[in-house]
């Protein structure tokens, strides 16, 4: 099968620009970068009352549940969306496992060496297979895993009482709050880390830019 880059080496012509992102999904994509900040930053200080006077310990309490709230809406408008739209094929697992884990190591080889030195990144972008095997793994953990927890683990927290059984079988409070904390330190580093990434395209403001206007640029 002849693929968009090889037709178009072939051509001479320039590679033609990739609708990746639907407006849909951009819009969910920066309130949820939004809501998210806000959460980390009124979740320190919460955490460090003592050593930030961002706000009112009160007021990061009303402003980091109402913000959850919303972020929590936000996923659901995200989950249903893409369960009933094409978006969902980004997030299919592979199911042949030793190829998708031969995929996935040459993709950690690029990115640890193999940009550095010109090489042709190994994963052809389209539409409905927008995410590398790094991406695609990481995502699905942290779209169907993690940001649930998070969810659940904030709830619980939210409301102790009304809560109270479920708090109990997971172990206590203590074991929620553990956990709640633990979601949070990861996703400080998703976001250093997402933010990073997002400069490796042909300049460091093409994959933002992309999110604003929903094209990839081409990067050959």
């Amino acid at each position: 099968m002849t693929t968009p880059d090889a037709t178009h080496a072939a051509t001479g012509l320039p590679q033609a620009r990739a609708y990746l992102h639907p407006l849909p999904v951009r819009i969910w994509h920066w309130l949820n970068a939004l809501g998210f900040i806000a959460l980390i930053l009124t979740g320190i200080q919460l955490r460090y009352v003592d050593l930030f006077k961002l706000m009112s310990f009160e007021t990061a309490v009303h402003v980091h549940n109402w913000i959850g709230f919303a972020v929590i809406a936000n996923w659901f408008l995200w989950f249903f969306y893409h369960l009933a739209s094409a978006e969902i094929t980004n997030y299919h697992p592979d199911l042949d496992v030793k190829a998708f884990f031969a995929r996935f190591f040459r993709q950690a080889q690029f990115y640890a060496y193999g940009m550095f030195v010109g090489e042709k990144r190994p994963h052809n972008v389209q539409p409905g297979n927008k995410f590398n095997p790094m991406q695609k793994l990481t995502y699905q953990f942290i779209m169907f895993i993690a940001v649930p927890v998070t969810f659940l683990s904030g709830l619980m927290m939210w409301d102790v009482e009304r809560f109270k059984f479920l708090i109990s079988a997971v172990g206590g409070i203590r074991v929620v709050n553990t956990v709640h904390v633990i979601m949070f330190i990861m996703f400080v580093a998703f976001i250093f880390v997402h933010a990073y990434m997002g400069m490796l395209g042909p300049r460091p403001s093409t994959h933002y830019k992309e999110m604003f206007t929903g094209y990839e640029e081409p990067h050959e």
